[in-house]
């Protein structure tokens, strides 16, 4: 059996900032863009949290919610370098490391026998090392599994560890919503909920044939997930599936006609951010997303090897006609090819 922590790293942009300008750490901030740029929330403290501020949020409603909110304008280069040093950290625990964004991230310390092979005090160790050497918190869940370890890791927010062993994973998941599982969004959650279904022993009710009937390929994850199955292990090495590049415009395109005069500098960006990468994977699709000026978006894709530029319009006549109304926002992206895998091929 597996003994996997997901790290978490709370509030993590504000968390620098306020460990660098004391003077920020009992108000509410939010780290993100400017309202003149239509920007939006990338992530704030507790405090601003208290006034339902959250991230993706437009900084305009944050400050509507917040009038004496203070907007800090990030640092990346400052964040990143903060987390090479908490991933160092990891690392001295385990090189058995699942990046999953530079504040989160998953640890397999199975083999591991340091800390009597506990993954409860490797977890311990890493939070107090965190707190004492980079000065800001980590969050962790530990669990015999992916699935488990990342709902441990927010169970108790701010600053907690969450520990599901496996003799308490029958009865900790019977009573989890199933709001909890990754990838039931508010659709999804929605669906579940008029079919009676809101926790995991709800879901265990259903045959799994009418769980695939109803949700696809998903009703298979749900019915493993309610049982807190998961044998999917750590990844040193993650694919990339896309590249992508959007633009929030600071006043609204108007027309149809007005989003595809934006559409020729979105591509150019595209090719140049693909073009870097090393090697180049092969692209299998396209796709552009719209969010309108009333916040809802539609993403539209289509398959094709080697799209172009009419393409790319395709796409954004197709996304512009499930709203047309103004558009703040365009994106841009390519899917990407698996990698092929190496395989042995017989003599005969």
């Amino acid at each position: 059996m597996r003994k996997i922590i997901h790290c978490d790293c709370d509030c993590f942009y504000a968390a620098v900032e306020m460990r660098d300008n004391p003077a920020l750490r009992d108000i509410p901030i939010a780290i993100g863009g400017s309202v003149e740029r239509r920007g939006v929330v990338a992530t704030c403290n507790y405090p601003a949290r208290a006034f339902g501020i959250h991230s993706a949020m437009p900084m305009a409603q944050a400050l509507k919610r917040c009038p004496h909110l203070t907007v800090v304008r990030g640092d990346m280069a400052k964040y990143k370098a903060v987390a090479r040093e908490v991933f160092a950290i990891y690392r001295e625990i385990t090189p058995l490391i699942e990046p999953l964004s530079l504040d989160e991230a998953y640890l397999d310390v199975s083999a591991i026998t340091a800390y009597q092979g506990s993954a409860t005090r490797m977890a311990e160790a890493i939070r107090a090392r965190v707190s004492n050497d980079v000065g800001i918190v980590v969050s962790a869940g530990v669990a015999p599994n992916k699935f488990l370890a990342k709902i441990a890791s927010d169970w108790h927010k701010p600053d907690g560890l969450c520990v599901i062993p496996p003799e308490a994973i029958d009865d900790f998941v019977r009573e989890l919503s199933v709001t909890k599982i990754h990838g039931v969004g508010p659709r999804t959650a929605e669906k579940l909920h008029d079919l009676g279904i809101h926790t995991c022993a709800d879901l265990r009710e259903w045959p799994l044939v009418e769980l695939v009937e109803r949700f696809g390929r998903f009703g298979e994850r749900l019915h493993t997930l309610a049982y807190g199955r998961d044998e999917r292990p750590v990844k040193t090495q993650r694919e990339r599936k896309s590249v992508s590049t959007e633009q929030t415009y600071p006043q609204d395109l108007p027309t149809l006609e007005s989003c595809r005069e934006a559409l020729p500098a979105l591509i150019a960006d595209l090719e140049q951010r693909y073009a870097k990468l090393d090697p180049p994977p092969g692209v299998r699709g396209a796709m552009v997303k719209v969010k309108f000026s009333d916040f809802t978006q539609t993403t539209v894709e289509h398959a094709d090897p080697a799209p172009d530029a009419a393409q790319f319009e395709g796409l954004l006549n197709i996304g512009w006609q499930r709203g047309n109304r103004p558009v703040r926002l365009l994106g841009v992206g390519y899917r990407l090819a698996e990698e092929a895998r190496a395989q042995q091929l017989a003599l005969f």
